[in-house]
């Protein structure tokens, strides 16, 4: 019988970031895994020699929380992210709309960045905007949307339901399905590809979707789980569904959490909170969507079809109702099968010790994003004018969670913010709060090893013998050791390569 192998490649760079040989600047790759790492003075004979000259090679981010047909929509739709008047919104929209035909989508746009000028346009302005158009735009939360007039009357009984047009909690979840469901299936795919080569450019070998009622349909699911590893990126479906581990499963999903939702979102104040939002006339606190008794039952399900489970929680609110359903669940499989199936909770944003003890006992892993902090936190951005500053400056607290022992895997939410691995790094080492900053390395090792550990592959994300030949080629202009500096106004590294196990899925134009 005759063994076929691939071609083997020598790769030679400045540096390559391995625990294996610390001055190491190149490695063998053969059979999609490194076969050898070390000087290239010593390195073994190749089939083949890619020279990347002065270039960092490092493990491949992993984007931990993606909703990738919104991306690709965004990417190809249109972007709000720099509007900063109502009146700068509806001339975006009457610009786009006056290209086409159709749902207009669009997304980011952020009300707290419009100074004084807070109030979105009404429905009836988007149809004269958009002159006749049906309108969805999702706020950068993606849990609000600014409707035309023919969205809005299809949620009108639905609670979240406003006349001005900006809809919320199910009335948002029911005017998206409409606009969503208008998109074509080549639309969608190109959304997708145009998503997952995006993610590919910049050194993101595999992403975590999540998806589920309410966020996406099994169609565009399971799509996107048909283009995984295509000279594309990886995906790792989650399907939010409670009590819907059978289901996740026959969708192909890995898991059944995500954005699974036990509250809404700060931007939006739906995110369920114990304290009362600050900029509303009646004390409000958001909204809870699932009780302790569903997370463990949830969670039991979960147990039973051998599926890793998790939820959307951001306010304290919903995180406390979280953990206490773990409680409930432990006591039919036990704390240690709870922590053995590493569930996970996403966003975390508002947490204290309390909480962050509970995430270590019951080993729940954190899918944080650290631009929300970036975006978002401080003294004067969203947070503080929802919830004031000191619960702004507690807010994603992932130095803490980090040296606690919360294992933690970090994304973006894309489109919610976009795929910037390297930014996501920084702002974790720089957050607001000197006290939740994190060194680069734990923050590195969050967005690469992390996002692997969290879908229970433990051999990825490190640069060593015999591993999965996972990593990205990066021009960088400073680096400290194997890592980039990134300092604030340092110039991010730019991808150059891109390889999943063995396989170039993405080549920067020379």
């Amino acid at each position: 019988m005759t063994t076929t192998t691939t071609p083997s490649i020598l790769y030679t760079a400045a540096a390559v970031r391995t625990p294996a040989v610390p001055d190491a600047d190149a490695l063998l790759v053969r059979d999609g895994e490194i076969a050898w790492l070390g000087r290239s003075a010593e390195a073994p004979a190749a089939d083949a020699t890619v020279d990347c000259g002065d270039a960092l090679i490092t493990p491949a981010f992993v984007d931990a929380h993606v909703h990738a047909t919104d991306t690709g929509l965004a990417m190809l739709g249109l972007d709000l992210s720099a509007v900063r008047s109502p009146r700068e919104l509806l001339d975006a929209v009457a610009g786009f709309a006056a290209k086409g035909s159709g749902v207009l989508l669009g997304h980011g746009f952020d009300e707290s960045t419009w100074g004084s000028q807070q109030t979105p346009p009404t429905s009836l302005e988007l149809d004269r905007a958009a002159a006749g158009r049906s309108v969805y735009l999702s706020q950068a939360s993606i849990h609000s949307a600014l409707v035309s007039s023919d969205l809005l009357t299809m949620a009108a009984d639905a609670p979240g339901f406003d006349p001005s047009g900006w809809v919320r909690r199910d009335a948002h979840h029911v005017v998206r399905e409409q606009a969503f469901g208008r998109i074509t299936q080549a639309q969608r795919e190109a959304a997708q590809r145009a998503a997952l080569s995006k993610a590919a450019s910049l050194g993101i070998a595999a992403v975590h979707e999540c998806g589920g009622p309410g966020t996406s349909s099994p169609e565009d699911f399971t799509a996107l789980l048909a283009l995984s590893g295509q000279g594309l990126p990886e995906v790792y479906g989650f399907w939010g569904e409670l009590m819907g581990a059978q289901r996740a499963r026959e969708l192909g999903a890995v898991g059944a959490g995500g954005d699974l939702y036990a509250d809404g979102a700060l931007g939006s104040r739906t995110a369920h909170v114990r304290e009362s939002y600050l900029d509303t006339d009646g004390g409000e606190c958001g909204h809870g969507y699932v009780t302790a008794q569903q997370v463990g039952e949830h969670l039991v399900d979960c147990h039973r079809h051998g599926m890793q489970g998790g939820f959307h929680a951001i306010g304290d609110a919903a995180i406390s109702t979280i953990v206490e359903g773990f409680a409930i669940a432990a006591k039919t499989v036990g704390v240690d099968a709870l922590r053995a199936a590493r569930h996970r909770v996403e966003h975390a944003e508002i947490m204290d010790k309390q909480l962050i003890a509970k995430f270590v006992e019951y080993g729940i892993f954190a899918s944080m994003q650290p631009a929300f902090d970036r975006l978002w936190g401080g003294e004067h951005q969203m947070y503080a004018q929802r919830l004031g500053l000191a619960r702004s400056l507690a807010s994603n607290p992932m130095g803490q969670m980090h040296h606690t022992g919360v294992p933690l895997a970090f994304g973006s939410d894309s489109p919610v913010t976009p795929l910037d691995p390297w930014g996501s790094v920084r702002a974790a080492m720089w957050h607001f709060n000197p006290v939740q900053r994190m060194s680069a390395k734990s923050a590195f090792a969050a967005h690469t090893r992390g996002g692997w550990r969290a879908v229970h592959l433990d051999r990825e994300g490190v640069l060593e013998p015999n591993a999965p030949a996972t990593f990205a080629v990066w021009q960088t202009t400073q680096r400290t050791g194997s890592l980039p500096t990134l300092d604030p106004g340092d110039e991010l590294p730019r991808c150059l390569r891109t390889v999943l196990r063995g396989k170039t899925i993405y080549e920067a134009q020379s």
